[in-house]
């Protein structure tokens, strides 16, 4: 049996990132040992670190993109186990809206973390994304952009 108070833990922060074109475009990073997988931006949340430092950080460190607005309101957590040198691990991933302005996007610079990049729109995000759980959260965030953009236009 397996003692949750024993079980390796990491806790890490993301965004997922978005422009308004026409349509919300997302950015999507490809991993460089996953070469199939399509991901946020992510890393370890450092000691004593606020969540909303480890977004910035990571997305500064991964896009080269420091001009973002981190949405208010939005906030997505997803947790899941892997086996790392035999332990099992426990991964927490806490997932922020971030926006750019339209301009920004061709400023992105990717780490070597990261092979390549694209913007998408919500239909060509939900044909990379591989992952059942980013799939949720993406849909989550396109329809608290769209209340979000509404509000807006309505102030």
């Amino acid at each position: 049996m397996i003692f949750p108070f024993l079980m390796r833990q990491e806790k890490s922060a993301g965004a997922v990132i978005y422009c308004m074109s026409n349509e919300p475009l997302f950015l999507f990073l490809k991993n460089t040992l996953k070469t199939t997988y399509w991901e946020f931006p992510k890393g370890k949340i450092e000691i004593n670190e606020p969540v909303e430092s480890t977004v910035k950080r990571e997305i500064k460190e991964e896009t080269n993109l420091d001009k973002i607005e981190i949405v208010p309101g939005f906030k997505h957590t997803l947790q899941w186990f892997f086996k790392f040198q035999g332990d099992l691990v426990k991964k927490e991933a806490v997932y922020l809206l971030a926006k750019i302005k339209l301009a920004e996007k061709e400023k992105v610079k990717i780490s070597k973390e990261h092979q390549d990049f694209k913007w998408l729109t919500l239909e060509q995000a939900m044909q990379v994304t591989k992952i059942k759980a980013n799939k949720e959260m993406l849909l989550k965030a396109f329809d608290f952009i769209e209340e979000h953009e509404k509000q807006k236009t309505l102030a």
